[in-house]
């Protein structure tokens, strides 16, 4: 599950810092995301390396090609938006801005919708019920979070 964990990575420790300025996250609230990304990674994590049993091409089923590509594809646009939101203001600059570029020319939460598919990439090619549970999760969560920021 090395690519589960280098999103977590990335998320959780570069991301943060690649942020230029913006509104401070409550405590609380960075505890909270914390906690859940820790027990969600050791639950996909064990889900994978004790529970799940895959039969031996299971690299080579379509499920599996499938949800790799989306999940690839997933972060690659999950990424460069969050580019593009990093870019938005010059330094000093204040106010809402709109988004332009990439995925954001088709969604207002580019961004958001890039998790949701790399999400459900990962549960199509690990077919767990965490997996799945996990992008469900993250569409209920991001789903409304998207929402929120489209009006």
């Amino acid at each position: 599950s090395n690519s589960f964990s280098f999103l977590v990575r990335y998320r959780a420790l570069i991301f943060p810092l690649l942020i230029r300025e913006g509104k401070p996250t409550p405590f609380f609230t960075f505890v909270l995301a914390l906690l859940f990304c820790v027990y969600n990674g050791y639950l996909q994590g064990r889900s994978l390396s004790n529970y799940a049993k895959y039969p031996s091409g299971w690299l080579k089923d379509p499920r599996f090609i499938t949800g790799f590509i989306g999940w690839l594809i997933g972060m690659a646009i999950n990424i460069h938006s969050d580019h593009i939101l990093r870019n938005l203001r010059k330094p000093g600059e204040t106010g809402y801005k709109i988004p332009r570029g990439g995925m954001f020319e088709y969604v207002s939460g580019a961004n958001f919708f890039g998790e949701i598919l790399e999400w459900f990439g990962f549960a199509l090619a690990c077919c767990t019920i965490e997996s799945l549970a996990f992008a469900l999760c993250t569409l209920f969560i991001l789903g409304s979070r998207a929402k929120q920021h489209h009006q």
